[in-house]
Formats: structure tokens, C-alpha cells, sequence
């Protein structure tokens, strides 16, 4: 069989069976000049019928040794490799960017449908809070910690909580969406607050004018009544009061009009707004220094226990000098 020569017009046609009945534009005048077009026995039987193929025979190349026959293939088998030994033109495409976010869904689908994961299955909106924010805790550990594998990780957990909540949403009875809807929102978003990109706007020349120009869609999108109408109000503390100052003072609210005092509360808001005020992110400046300590402290209980010392049996003053001698800012 290796011998045989097929015609010319001989063709495998490899498609990505997640993009549907999806044909790679150079393999159509190849299939419509072809005597006979079959489908690989690995490809998806709903693709095989959408793109109208016979099932593929045991003799293909022999088949096309003597008339021009397409195969279309999910791969390169046997047969296709068979094929192409033959000197049958192969056209293919690559998979567009985000195709194995497709293949995410289909897993997420999986899981959550009778005779997938029982755990899966009972969750819901609620039950699934505690793991969205530890893994955006994670997340923000990979990134401080500049490791790259971890970030491709964390990033994926992120993405299955996406998945996972628009699967759960799915199933609502009164109001469902899925991850087409959300995925569909946010290009809607990105596009029609991005009007110098996406359509005839004035160019924007820095990142500060897109930020504020941002805001104002935002604002006219939602039909806001306050400036800080939209502020995630469950999210860490110093955070919240920078979210809050940041939209005051966009408003025109001066910074002394804002919370401040010697109690613990106004002083702390005092702190968060003059730093975003100034540029700084207090929530990353706290845990920089926060990470720090930390740090500072399991050094100070090993020299400690190097000096022969229990870390529970040292003075404040040796705490002190510890401390102080192990700063990473000094």
C-alpha cells in the first residue's frame, strides 16, 4: 500500500473537533473537487455528520489511488499518515487562541452532570465563596514570589472558579446563564468602554486619562447615583478605604473631608487614603511590610536557637536586637 501514488486532489483535511464542523478555508475547493469525502473513525460522530462524510474505508488510499478522495481526520493516523506517505496534500489550521478553554467547559460539564463528581454536584453559589477567594490569595502569593509555574496554576484555579460558578448559574431555573453569556458581557464591556480602540473616539495618550475615561462609562453604563455606588464593600479592609478615597477624590471630596482621627479606624482610613491619594496601593505596601516582619522573625528565632537560646525564653530586648539585625529594609 505504500507504493500506491493518489490522485491528485488526494487530501486529509485535519480539523479540531472542539471548533465544531469547522473546515480550514484552503480544504474547500479540495472538497469540492473530490469524489469521495470520509471522516476518520476518531472523529467526533456529531462532526462527522455535520460535515456530511461517509464513514472511512478499511482501503482509503487504495480509493484514492484511482479518484481524488478527501479524508477528514481529528489527526494525523494511521491512515491519514497513510495518506500523506502517498503524497496526499495535508491542510490544517491551528486552533485559535483560547481553544482549550473549550476543552475547560467540556471537563466543568463533565464533572457537574449526573455520573460526574458528586461533590461537584452539590455545590453552589454560596458553598463555593471560601475557595474564590483562597485561590486569589494564592494567586497574589505567586505573583509576589515572581514563580512563574506556580502562576500558570494559580491562574487555572482562578479560571475554575469562573467556570465553575457559570456552570452552577447555568442551572438556575429562573434566570440561567452560562459561560458564553459572561464571556459575552465581557467583550461587550471591553469594547464599549475602550471607544478610542473599538471605534472613531479621540486617541487617548496615557494610562491615567483611559482610567478616568473608564470610570465615566462605567458611571453612564450602570446609571450610578454615587461615586461610590459599585465599590466591592466585602473586600479587606485597607483596600476598601483606598477604593473609597481613591472615588472620593475623583467626586472632588478633599482628603481632609474624609475619615480621620486618632481612633484606630479613622487613623487607619487616614493612612490608606493619603497613600492612595499619593499613588501607592496601601493593601501591597501593608503585606510587603507585613511579608517582611514575618521574615524578619523566623531569622530572629534562628539565631536564637543557633545562640543556643529558645525563641519562647527571649526578652523584649533580645527580640529587639534580633529583629533589628535581621531587617531586609535596613
Amino acid at each position: 500500500m505504500s507504493e500506491l501514488r493518489v490522485a491528485e486532489g488526494s487530501a486529509v483535511v485535519l480539523v479540531d473537533d472542539r471548533l465544531g464542523e469547522v473546515l480550514p478555508a484552503a480544504a474547500l475547493p479540495l472538497v469540492r473537487g473530490a469524489t469521495a469525502v470520509y471522516a476518520s473513525p476518531g472523529l467526533a460522530p456529531a462532526a462527522r455528520e455535520a460535515l456530511g462524510a461517509a464513514e472511512q474505508p478499511v482501503d482509503v488510499v487504495e480509493k484514492a489511488s484511482v479518484e481524488p478522495v478527501v479524508l477528514i481526520a481529528g489527526s494525523l493516523d494511521a491512515e491519514a499518515e497513510a495518506l500523506r506517505a502517498a503524497g496526499a496534500t495535508v491542510v490544517g489550521a491551528p486552533a485559535p487562541a483560547g481553544a482549550e478553554l473549550l476543552d475547560a467547559v467540556t471537563v466543568m460539564d463533565r464533572l457537574r452532570s449526573p455520573g460526574g463528581c458528586p461533590w461537584d454536584a452539590e455545590q453552589d453559589h454560596d458553598s463555593l465563596r471560601q475557595y474564590l477567594v483562597e485561590e486569589a490569595y494564592e494567586l497574589l502569593d505567586a505573583i509576589a514570589e515572581g514563580d512563574r509555574t506556580a502562576l500558570r496554576e494559580e491562574l487555572g484555579d482562578v479560571l475554575l472558579q469562573v467556570l465553575f460558578h457559570a456552570r452552577v448559574a447555568a442551572e438556575h431555573a429562573a434566570d440561567p446563564f452560562g459561560i458564553d453569556e459572561v464571556a459575552a458581557g465581557l467583550v461587550s464591556k471591553l469594547v464599549s468602554r475602550h471607544p478610542h480602540v473599538f471605534a472613531e473616539a479621540d486617541a487617548i495618550v496615557d494610562s491615567e486619562t483611559q482610567h478616568l475615561r473608564w470610570e465615566e462609562l462605567k458611571q453612564q453604563e450602570k446609571q450610578r447615583e454615587s461615586a461610590v455606588d459599585g465599590v466591592a464593600l466585602g473586600q479587606p479592609a485597607v483596600a476598601l478605604a483606598a477604593k473609597l478615597a481613591q472615588r472620593a477624590g475623583r467626586a472632588g471630596i478633599p482628603a481632609d473631608a474624609m475619615p480621620r482621627g486618632e481612633q484606630v479606624g479613622p487613623a487607619l482610613f487616614a493612612a490608606a487614603a493619603s497613600a492612595k491619594l499619593a499613588g501607592c496601593d496601601p493593601e501591597d505596601e501593608l503585606r510587603g511590610t507585613a511579608l517582611d516582619f514575618a521574615s524578619r522573625v523566623r531569622a530572629a528565632e534562628r539565631a536564637a536557637r543557633e545562640s543556643g537560646r529558645a525563641p519562647a525564653d527571649l526578652t523584649a530586648d533580645e527580640w529587639r536586637d534580633l529583629l533589628t539585625g535581621s531587617r531586609t529594609d535596613a
